[in-house]
């Protein structure tokens, strides 16, 4: 049975309509083990209990016969055999710990259509979050986004009139981190492709990464200092109303970043840390906070290369990365150069070592799985990884990443996501929302040092940098 069709959806000057059909349950297609399974304890911390988006758009495959709605449906039965912990339902238990009812009850799977080409999203310069249309395109059934007895996963295929197809999915975040959906987005593509098993298979085993007894906590974790009695001052503005821009940095903007450093801590720092600073410093200055307000930026690191007794394996796909969080004062983050961000932002990712993430969780059943701070904070995550999932006979994703600036509750966030600009330049797009004054002076921040601007060098040479990127939706 149809749903009624909506009104037309607007991407920027693309409009659309998407026609969906009545959600539906897929369950595993073969019977699957009924058990209660315990998730572990960096898993079921309260930062974790929300349902995460991602969106993938595929070009049309000429040689690919098959419906992608039927062939996905098909492979991700085959999928949820393996998988089978994510076609159940979360219950909680004392201290709050939870725990997955192996039901096999299904995921939810929406089929649609859409009369739009990917063309007219390349065109329109549209393929960039955040996406307007997301809530089409990933729409929300009523009662799916709760944490406890709700479906795990929810997942919608658009079909395009060009025959490509869009590949959209909300994971609650509790059941596994960026690497762990890959693992299971990439097994559906095997399954489509007409593999009969994973190449690599999932392992469940979060007992690997639950508290010691008695709990230890040997290391800091400020990322979950609790919130000060006093009312704190909002991170991202009080009642304004927030707009979200995209923008990308690719060897250009990458090269006029680090003339801000000096030769020996530029060459040191990976991009990734350097663009995290430089975010962080310049989203502070737009914010205007205090000058004595302490600011944070918390980034995610995958702890798989960190735990060696035991190790995880490969085919673990929950929860193995933590917070660290980097923090100075705004006046600090202002006066100070680059440089002194970019140092506090690698001694937090320095401190997480296999003994950081066995305190975590021991922190976690110690002071009953509290959540990060999210004052004055910023987070980042890294989810690059997404342009490489291919989805079966389709090969890799056009796009591949968030749909969305932000997360719930919390719209200080931001991703970083691979993709290939109009002259196919690879570089780093990142979504930012902020208030509307806010992000007028964050542009404004950033074009001060892209858009021909003089920057004075490390050298002591002034440069004239490139045009910023910026896609506002």
């Amino acid at each position: 049975m149809e749903l009624k069709i909506p009104p037309p959806v607007t991407s920027g000057s693309l409009t659309f309509k998407v026609n969906r059909r009545e959600p539906e349950l897929v369950s595993p297609a073969k019977p699957t083990p009924r058990e209660l399974k315990l998730l572990s304890d960096i898993d079921d911390q309260e930062g974790l209990r929300f349902h995460i988006p991602s969106i993938f758009f595929y070009r049309n495959n000429p040689n690919a016969y098959s419906d992608p709605v039927a062939l996905i449906r098909r492979a991700l039965a085959e999928t949820l055999v393996y998988y089978y912990p994510l076609a159940g339902r979360l219950r909680e238990g004392p201290n709050r710990k939870l725990a997955v009812d192996c039901t096999g009850q299904g995921v939810l799977f929406i089929e649609a259509d859409a009369d739009v080409t990917l063309a007219e999203f390349e065109e329109k310069d549209a393929l960039r979050p955040p996406f307007p249309c997301f809530g089409e395109l990933l729409f929300d059934v009523e009662g799916s986004s709760e944490v406890l007895n709700a479906p795990l996963v929810l997942i919608q295929v658009t079909r395009l009139r060009c025959g490509g197809f869009i590949f959209a999915i909300r994971l609650n975040h509790v059941m596994a981190d960026a690497g762990g959906l890959s693992l299971f987005i990439k097994t559906i593509g095997e399954f489509a492709r007409g593999c009969h098993a994973p190449t690599i298979p999932p392992t469940w085993e979060r007992h690997l990464l639950s508290a010691r007894v008695p709990p230890r906590v040997t290391q800091t974790h400020r990322e979950y200092d609790e919130p000060a009695t006093a009312e704190t001052e909002p991170a991202t503005g009080d009642g304004e109303t927030l707009v979200s821009k995209s923008f990308f940095f690719g060897g250009a903007e990458m090269s006029a970043i680090r003339r801000l450093l000096s030769p020996d801590i530029a060459k040191s720092s990976t991009g990734i840390e350097t663009l995290t600073a430089f975010l962080w410093r310049h989203r502070t200055a737009a914010l205007r906070p205090d000058p004595n307000k302490e600011m944070r930026v918390i980034f995610i690191v995958n702890a798989r290369p960190k735990l060696k007794n035991p190790t995880l394996p490969r085919g673990y796909y929950g929860n193995a990365f933590a917070f660290p969080v980097a923090i100075a004062n705004a006046r600090d983050l202002a006066e100070k150069s680059l440089e002194f961000a970019l140092r506090l932002v690698k001694e937090a990712k320095a401190s997480v070592t296999e003994e950081y993430m066995r305190s975590l969780a021991d922190l976690m059943v110690a002071k009953g799985r509290p959540a990060f701070s999210t004052d004055g904070a910023y987070l980042i995550s890294d989810v690059r990884n997404f342009s490489d999932i291919d989805l079966g006979v389709w090969g890799k994703p056009v796009y591949g990443g968030i749909g969305t600036a932000g997360v719930v509750d919390f719209p200080g966030s931001s991703f970083y996501v691979s993709v290939e600009n109009r002259k196919g330049e690879r570089g780093i797009l990142v979504p930012v929302c902020l208030p509307e004054k806010a992000m007028q002076r964050f542009v404004e921040e950033l074009e001060g040092v892209f858009n021909g601007q003089s920057v004075v060098s490390s050298t002591g040479g002034n440069k004239s940098h490139g045009k910023l990127i910026v896609s506002c939706l």
